[in-house]
Order: structure tokens, then sequence, then C-alpha cells
């Protein structure tokens, strides 16, 4: 003779339908919102790369002008640069300082779809070539 315990009618002591249909949609919401997580550190780790080499292309930038001893005039400046195998748009400001001998320059990078989206900006200041002979 089979006991069953009071009050339980002879069923089985497993889950319901229902109870399996709430944990598997628990279950759900929890990975899609890991899913969405691990999604979104995709794209940050993207942007953050872009960010760095356009970093990299607005100090060579600069550097460039120093070591050319280049005196450009006032005014903006547009090109274009590879770095990483990614291209940039850059746009350079260059302004009149208090000194005469310096002038500022504001360099922004931008993503190559155009100047909407600036991954990087640097100011920089470009110190009037010595004329030989004179010191």
């Amino acid at each position: 003779m089979v006991k069953s315990y009071p009050g339980s009618c002879g069923r089985g002591r497993g889950f319901t339908l229902v109870e399996v249909l709430v944990a598997l949609a628990i279950i759900a919401v929890a990975l899609m919102a890991a899913l969405r997580v691990a999604g979104q550190g995709t794209l940050n780790a993207g942007e953050l790369r872009s960010r760095l080499l356009a970093g990299w292309v607005a100090e060579n930038l600069l550097a460039e002008q120093r070591v050319r001893g280049a005196w450009p005039s006032p005014g903006t400046y547009r090109g274009t640069a590879k770095q990483g195998n990614m291209d940039f748009t850059w746009r350079v400001d260059v302004t009149e300082t208090a000194n005469l001998s310096f002038r500022r320059a504001n360099i922004s990078v931008f993503a190559p779809a155009g100047e909407s989206h600036r991954l990087a900006h640097l100011t920089g200041y470009l110190a009037q070539p010595a004329i030989p002979g004179n010191p």
C-alpha cells in the first residue's frame, strides 16, 4: 500500500507548467540583459580604438608642423589622414595669440563620414621659426 501525504491527492511533487514558464521567462530576461551589456561593451571598445587613433593623428599633425618649422597663416586648414587602417578627416584652426611670436593651433579629428562626430581635439602652440643669422 502506497501512502500519500495529506492534501496531496496522490500527485507527484514536481513543478507545474506555469512555474516552469515563469522560470524560463525570468531566465530569458536575464540573458537578454547580459547580451545587451556584452554588445554595448563591443561598441565601446571600437569607439575607444577610434578615439585613440584620432588622438595620434592630432599629435602627429602638431609634431609635423613643429618639425617643419612651419609658420602657417591664421585660418582653417582641412585634410585627411590614415592611422591604424582607419581613415580620418582633420581640421586645424590657426589663430594669432597676444604674443606675435606664437600661433595657436586647434586640431580636431573626425570620423571620415564628416565633421559631425569629433573623435579627438588637441590645442598646441607653434613658435615663429628663427631667422638664420638673427639670434
